[in-house]
């Protein structure tokens, strides 16, 4: 058989971000109005660190006014909200990105619930959460690692009618979004999960494959239907002796060099899934801002 088809997720990213990079100057020079992110992080955590400091600067790169807010751990619960507040209240602030996870005892919920439907980039207000539930989109800022895995699955399978697509974790910053995407793209669709029974076996059935669990390599090449559409949303660090002692490597939840023995296209980790995502959550602000300014804009996905 055929290698498998590496899905380039660099390569479709910085198509986004060149859309959105114009589409923000665009939006500057019609009504003045530039696009604004706000990145909220509490504590010191590294790898929550790197990520937001890699979203700052492709805000920067798309010309949007990016704002970061280093909270202390120790920051309480009522701060957190009042600086939530704050930015809801901001004219100049479109997007309100809350990093997660959020050290103990703070409660993301009400936090995530605090942050106005409107700038909530990240798609997960409870009210963002409804609207792609009920497949309104129209309104909807999906999810970005969603957003970007469909934009993928898109790229390799244009048609998804009658499909059937299996999607591994239930979690609701993935797996529920988007399984609610592929269903409303007319894919039949099964979530699998820590207590499904016989998964390699409903796995090999489906023409999609999402697999978002957390577990490193878990997918092998045996549960995958020749020539299916494989998505890797798994980004786990595991030992690299090979690179000498103390050394890590970062791989994803699928043996992918297993799958490319069989899938018909697979999303490598890194360089898949994850540059999507930025773009993504770059293109949900610029939409927030075109909103905000009364004006069209990008349609969302």
């Amino acid at each position: 058989m055929t290698a498998a088809t590496i899905i380039d997720g660099k390569l479709a990213a910085a198509a986004v971000i060149e859309t959105v990079t114009a589409g923000a100057a665009a939006l500057a020079a019609r009504t003045g109005v530039r696009p604004g992110l706000a990145v909220v992080i509490v504590g010191e955590d590294p790898a929550s660190q790197v990520y937001v400091a890699s979203k700052g600067r492709m805000a920067e790169s798309c010309g949007f006014k990016s704002v970061k807010h280093a909270l202390p751990a120790d920051t309480a619960q009522a701060d957190l909200l009042a600086l939530i507040a704050a930015l809801n209240a901001d004219p100049t602030i479109h997007g309100i990105l809350l990093q997660l996870p959020l050290p103990k005892p703070l409660d993301p919920l009400p936090a995530i619930a605090a942050i106005d439907p409107a700038k909530d980039v990240d798609g997960l207000n409870e009210v963002n959460a409804g609207r792609v539930a009920l497949g309104d989109f129209g309104r909807a800022f999906v999810p970005c690692t969603p957003a970007g895995s469909m934009a993928l699955i898109r790229s390799a399978l244009p048609d998804l009618r009658g499909r059937h697509a299996m999607v591994i974790g239930r979690s609701n910053l993935v797996g529920k979004p988007v399984a609610a995407l592929l269903l409303a793209a007319d894919c039949t669709v099964t979530m699998a999960h820590s207590r499904t029974a016989d998964l390699p076996a409903l796995c090999r059935t489906a023409d999609v494959l999402v697999a978002a669990v957390g577990r490193p390599e878990m997918v092998k090449a045996d549960w995958i239907k020749p020539g299916a559409v494989v998505i890797d949303v798994g980004i786990n660090r595991v030992p690299a002796p090979e690179k000498g002692e103390g050394r890590t490597r970062l791989v994803g939840d699928v043996d992918f060099a297993g799958a490319l023995t069989v899938a018909g296209a697979v999303t490598p980790v890194p360089g898949g899934v994850g540059p999507m995502t930025i773009a993504m959550l770059m293109e949900n602000t610029l939409i927030a801002a075109t909103r905000a300014a009364g004006v069209s804009g990008p349609p969302h996905r």
